[in-house]
């Protein structure tokens, strides 16, 4: 079952992209994601409680839980939103995004005394080649200038929470480090809102169902997924998995949306799967 947990987390993740795509239109992006960061804390608080759930006991564990939310969530999804909302193309957030397994690779060896081997490297490399490849299309005439800010943000945001949480929290109950990991991220959007765009939320049928989809496939379903990825695996390795998150989306929305891949794509797809083997492969 463990096998099929890496292919599972990136289609789960993948769909972050079209519930985006969905509600965006009728929310700011900080208010919408604000919104989502509310009802994932009273779910998961009301599951914790409800199983007896452990709760960490030394308060350091606690700081670096919520460290790794703030990271994971509030600067890498907010990035991500910003981006979008202002007009960033998905293909080219998807790109800027896909260089985390690189720079991962480049921390885990600093910071986790993780070895990153030759086979690992090219595996990065092949992978980054084919992201590329698959967004190459995607780019347009559109002057990207500023809106490339929030979504290098949210790289930084990523790489870095990756690195944080497998270094000092990788092991945690999923259910209360949820809790932990999303109040602080609430508070700090709730901030942002409040000094940035003001809470603006159109309560549409489209909006409801993107919010539902994000709260309890993304938020629950593919950030337990992630943690469990995290605990279990080397930062590299779960980095990599990244590489495959804008192909999966570009699959998805040619079904959703009717959206076509073309030749060169379909090649960079196949060069990033190839990449992502690579990294992961066990050594013989």
């Amino acid at each position: 079952m463990q096998r099929v947990y890496p292919l599972l987390f990136v289609f789960l993740w993948s769909t972050g992209f079209i519930g985006a795509k969905y509600g965006l239109p009728y929310a700011a992006p900080l208010s919408f994601l604000l919104t989502r960061y509310g009802l994932v804390i009273a779910l998961m608080t009301v599951i914790a409680l409800a199983t007896r759930a452990p709760w960490p006991k030394s308060p350091r564990q606690w700081l670096h839980i919520g460290v790794s939310g703030l990271l994971v969530h509030a600067v890498y999804l907010g990035g991500v939103f910003v981006a979008i909302a202002h007009g960033l193309p998905a293909g080219v957030t998807a790109l800027v995004v896909g260089m985390q397994p690189l720079l991962t690779a480049l921390g885990a060896g600093w910071l986790l005394d993780e070895k990153v081997s030759a086979r690992q490297w090219g595996g990065l490399a092949l992978g980054f080649v084919g992201v590329g490849l698959v967004v190459s299309g995607k780019f347009g005439d559109a002057a990207l200038g500023p809106m490339l800010i929030p979504a290098l943000v949210a790289l930084l945001g990523i790489t870095a929470g990756t690195l944080y949480q497998k270094r000092f929290c990788a092991s945690f109950d999923l259910r209360t480090g949820s809790v932990i990991q999303f109040v602080p991220t609430a508070l700090l959007t709730a901030v942002a809102v409040a000094l940035v765009e003001g809470y603006q939320v159109a309560w549409t049928g489209d909006f409801i169902f993107a919010l539902g989809w994000l709260v309890l496939v993304l938020s629950i379903g593919a950030i337990s997924l992630l943690n469990l990825l995290i605990r279990n695996g080397s930062a590299v390795n779960v980095a990599s998995l990244f590489y495959l998150t804008p192909l999966s989306t570009a699959l998805i929305a040619g079904l959703v949306f009717g959206e076509k891949l073309t030749s060169t794509a379909t090649v960079g797809m196949a060069l990033a799967v190839g990449g992502v083997y690579l990294v992961a492969r066990p050594a013989k």
